[in-house]
């Protein structure tokens, strides 16, 4: 079993069948040859998208970490975006547990959350946030989609405090078109 096939069979075993996409348009050839994102559609237990990235970690000398994003709807722009960050991250970014991404873009049109927080997998717990692969600890975290006064908030107080107020707030974390926790 090749280092992306372990990644998908541990994607399968939380969330089941997927289909793969690649996004090929920009320095796509500069990620490793394998990257690709996978998509799962709803099923039983859960009820939305998710879209997650398959060998952003595969780089030495990075942080070993694969991120997905939850969708209401199935929204096909994701592949572009998580494609984007995973370059970001493999060509000079380094991205890790807290860090805060701008998407450039807002996430819908229309949504006032353009930003990205990267956090532990909440939704499916510790068991699924870590794979050894090889000789590498593998982290798959989650990736939010924030506000630019959450992302402010979370500077100037720190992740615990941002996403203790996401909890106060029962925010609702699939919504493109929620209102800031701040």
């Amino acid at each position: 079993m090749d280092y992306s096939d372990n990644i998908k069979k541990h994607y399968t075993e939380f969330w089941g069948e997927f289909t793969e996409h690649r996004f090929d348009k920009g320095p796509v050839s500069e990620l490793p040859i394998e990257f690709c994102i996978l998509k799962f559609p709803p099923h039983g237990k859960r009820n939305m998208w998710t879209y997650a990235t398959c060998g952003m970690s595969g780089k030495l000398g990075m942080n070993a970490i694969e991120i997905h994003m939850f969708s209401s709807a199935e929204y096909d722009f994701l592949v572009e975006l998580l494609t984007v960050i995973a370059h970001y991250h493999v060509t000079e970014g380094n991205l890790d547990l807290g860090h805060t991404i701008n998407f450039g873009c807002p996430w819908c049109k229309g949504s006032g959350l353009e930003y990205g927080l990267i956090s532990l997998p909440y939704l499916d717990g510790p068991v699924f946030e870590n794979l050894q692969v090889e000789l590498k600890n593998i982290r798959f975290l989650w990736l939010i989609p924030i506000t630019i006064s959450e992302k402010n908030y979370k500077k100037q107080n720190g992740l615990e405090a941002l996403e203790q107020k996401f909890d106060e707030s029962y925010f609702n974390y699939l919504d493109p078109y929620r209102e800031s926790v701040i």
